[in-house]
């Protein structure tokens, strides 16, 4: 049976005339796609995770350290300015850190502080101790830090000051102070 269509017909279309888009306009186009993308995996999300219950946590049961601190030095350096670098580290970590004093009405000492209370009156090591120290210091901030306190005054927090002394001590030990 003959087919009713013929073999080769011919197709005689005009060309759509393609538009050209701006900069601006293609990017309004990927932002608006995105956005659906966004949308879309957000909502998988909150049905993904919609099942899995969530109780409030307790302070009391993230926290499971005593409150008060109870660190220890790590072995003494054997050299006498080496080991009153770190027992000053020490002193800052678990009597607390201070600025503009060399120490506030809590205890808390600041660099210079922690090093004088813990040289136990000799000011020849404290001397040795602050002159390393202030070496440590200037290789890693640079020669315009002026002193170990105006050098302690500069941060909010003790996390830097401490990081100084226990670094001082590693370099008092290497040279045998």
């Amino acid at each position: 049976m003959p087919s009713t269509t013929p073999t080769h017909a011919r197709a005689t279309t005009a060309p759509v005339p393609v538009a050209v888009l701006s900069l601006e306009e293609r990017l309004a186009f990927a932002t608006a796609a995105m956005t659906v993308r966004l949308e879309e995996a957000a909502v998988a999300y909150e049905v993904n995770t919609a099942h899995i219950p969530i109780e409030p946590v307790g302070l009391g049961d993230v926290v499971t350290v005593p409150l008060t601190p109870t660190l220890q030095p790590s072995t003494p350096y054997p050299t006498p300015v080496a080991a009153l670098l770190q027992r000053a580290h020490h002193r800052l970590l678990t009597g607390g850190w201070c600025s503009g004093a060399l120490a506030d009405e809590d205890g808390a000492r600041c660099m210079l502080g922690a090093i004088r209370i813990e040289a136990r009156g000799d000011r020849g090591l404290e001397a040795d101790a602050v002159t390393v120290l202030m070496e440590t210091i200037r290789r890693q901030f640079g020669d315009h830090i002026d002193s170990v306190p105006s050098f302690n005054d500069g941060f909010a927090s003790g996390r830097i000051p401490m990081r100084m002394l226990d670094q001082a001590a590693g370099l008092a030990d290497a040279r045998g102070l």
